[in-house]
């Protein structure tokens, strides 16, 4: 009995969640970028534009996923994981040899190729574990996305703990660290992430607020730890405690998926043991005679049995004839529509200038005197926060739009706008103004993310999901080119050249270029600030195009296809 119970989890839908949420803890390898690029820029001697390039790659990486999705239209989701664990494994593992100098210095184009293949691990992680998710629970797709993308955003923080456990204040250590975590934890869990049939249960929603609470408690200790630890030098053993705490709060939801993994079991059990379930109908004539039933007329008979002489449409004549939103687009009629194009720009503008103003995090603490500990303390309060947008937007929007028919593109407006402040607080840095800009970007950050994912899914539907996903994501990197390497990195170089010159120095070959004061960054937030506040303008025409559809009930044909199934689940019982 114990061991059929105990394959019983192992094959159930809700282990299969807790396998997302493990992988997903650590899938966030590109956020933890800020703590060491400072070591790749002294190492090998690069200037500001050089690692804003180096960064812009790591973000294509991250967030070019379409090959993912389409490897997951013609493969089942362990293999876009295992896939994803061989190329975090290869990536970060060149970095760290070429940083800890094992081999020769690679060139800048190498770089690129590295940390591009590493950071694409993560597209094939969220492909693998979150799509899989969202498709076997979609009439709760905004809490289950937001719950996901929640422990994306807490990855920084947990690897920053698991780091200091693992190799106290190394530096380097953590680029190995993240090449292989990640694709261990992928390995082990890749088994059980499949797609399945879920039976909606009554209680599904309540059991996703409780993992809720439960992320919540591991944010609120993770940001209780980086006060202390901003306060109070930890020995590594010290940061080993700390670390087996999240451990503990990281396998805690373990405990829920017991129980309501025992309910399922326990109602099957009952279900086979039932004598009704034993009945064998041999009256035909009163299967013949049942009403419910529909009598097949010859002709339909006739018709099932010719072939068909339809032709089926080709792809490309129906890109422009795209159904109602909500129903099922094809990816070339979502690729082709405003929708996706309003979308797009949104994540061009509010995306690239928020992840901007994270890949700079280091070089702004540094220009603007802030210790080694108060830089890492804003890369784990952006790593907070982003979870806590990630969750709250899907939760908060979520429950918006089924109590008020809040239209989700409204929510992303509103984040935007929200955005801009926290871009002109690193512009103009009042006191203590890069913690409260912190706090503001990497929760808009994580927010955005959510809300546009769920959006996408919400208007052009689940089928073609693993891929319309990954193309909504590809417009970060064109945003974070144009607002990052060719606005922020070369405002950065110019401004350092000034100052060098100031000094009467010339820069030398293979010498980084560092420059101090608060103008360094100040322009470059400016003109971001300017191009999220016009991602905002451009969200509302969205808003107005589909508020007729959110006023509608997006969620019934789901509610319908819950009662059918439960429906033929009775039929069946008896």
């Amino acid at each position: 009995m114990a061991k059929g119970f105990f394959l019983h989890v192992l094959k159930g839908p809700w282990f299969m969640v807790f396998s997302s949420f493990v992988i997903m803890s650590t899938a966030g390898t590109p956020y933890a970028f800020a703590l060491y690029s400072n070591v790749v820029k002294s190492v090998l001697g690069y200037d500001q534009s050089t690692l804003n390039l180096i960064s812009f790659f790591k973000d294509v990486g991250t967030n070019v996923g379409v090959l993912s999705g389409l490897i997951a239209e013609v493969t089942p989701p362990w293999f876009v994981l295992l896939i994803g664990a061989v190329m975090n494994v290869v990536g970060y593992l060149m970095i760290w040899l070429s940083v800890t100098q094992k081999i020769a210095k690679p060139q800048v184009w190498m770089m690129c190729l590295y940390i591009g293949l590493g950071a694409n691990s993560t597209a094939f992680a969220n492909t693998g574990a979150m799509v899989t998710c969202i498709k076997n629970f979609p009439a709760s797709r905004g809490v289950v996305l937001g719950l996901l993308k929640g422990y994306v955003g807490l990855s920084g923080a947990i690897l920053t703990q698991l780091y200091h456990a693992f190799y106290y204040n190394d530096q380097k250590a953590l680029i190995l660290l993240v090449g292989w975590l990640p694709a261990a934890i992928n390995v082990a869990f890749a088994p059980f992430i499949r797609l399945m049939k879920v039976d909606r249960q009554s209680n599904e929603l309540k059991v996703f607020y409780n993992f809720l609470y439960i992320t919540l408690g591991l944010a609120g200790f993770l940001l209780v730890m980086i006060v202390i630890e901003q306060k109070v030098s930890f020995t590594q053993s010290e940061y080993g405690g700390s670390a087996a705490a999240v451990l503990f709060l990281l396998f805690l939801p373990l405990g829920i998926i017991i129980i309501e993994e025992f309910k399922l079991w326990r109602s099957k059990r009952l279900a086979l043991s039932d004598g009704s379930q034993l009945q064998v109908i041999t009256d035909k004539t009163k299967t013949e005679t049942n009403p419910s039933l529909p009598q097949a007329s010859p002709l339909s008979v006739n018709s099932l049995l010719e072939p068909s002489t339809e032709k089926p449409v080709s792809c490309w004549k129906n890109i422009f004839s795209p159904p109602t939103r909500g129903e099922d687009y094809t990816i070339l009629q979502a690729l082709f529509s405003v929708d996706l194009l309003i979308l797009f720009y949104t994540v061009i503008s509010g995306v690239g200038g928020t992840l901007t103003a994270i890949d700079n995090l280091a070089q702004m603490g540094i220009s603007l005197g802030y210790s080694p500990r108060s830089i890492s303390t804003f890369v784990s309060l952006i790593s907070i926060w982003n979870y806590l947008g990630r969750v709250m937007a899907g939760l908060v929007s979520e429950i918006l739009l089924k109590k008020y028919k809040f239209p989700r593109p409204l929510m992303l407006t509103i984040i935007l706008l929200v955005a801009c402040i926290g871009h002109l607080l690193v512009a103009f840095h009042p006191p203590g103004g890069l913690y409260v800009a912190s706090v503001i970007i990497g929760f808009c950050f994580g927010a955005q993310w959510s809300v546009v994912f769920t959006t996408i899914s919400e208007i052009f539907g689940l089928k073609y999901y693993s891929t319309l996903y990954n193309f909504g994501s590809v417009a970060s990197p064109i945003g974070l080119y144009i607002l990052n390497v060719t606005v922020t990195g070369h405002l950065y170089d110019k401004e350092a050249k000034k100052q060098l010159t100031a000094l009467g120095l010339v820069k030398k070959a293979g010498q980084a270029l560092n420059c101090t004061g608060v103008h360094c960054f100040r322009l470059s937030f400016i003109i971001i600030a300017a191009v999220t506040l016009s991602g905002a303008l451009v969200s509302i025409f969205l808003v107005l195009r589909t508020r007729k559809f959110y006023k509608s009930d997006i969620y019934k044909k789901f509610q319908e296809e819950a009662k059918v199934a439960e429906k033929e689940l009775a039929f069946v019982g008896h």
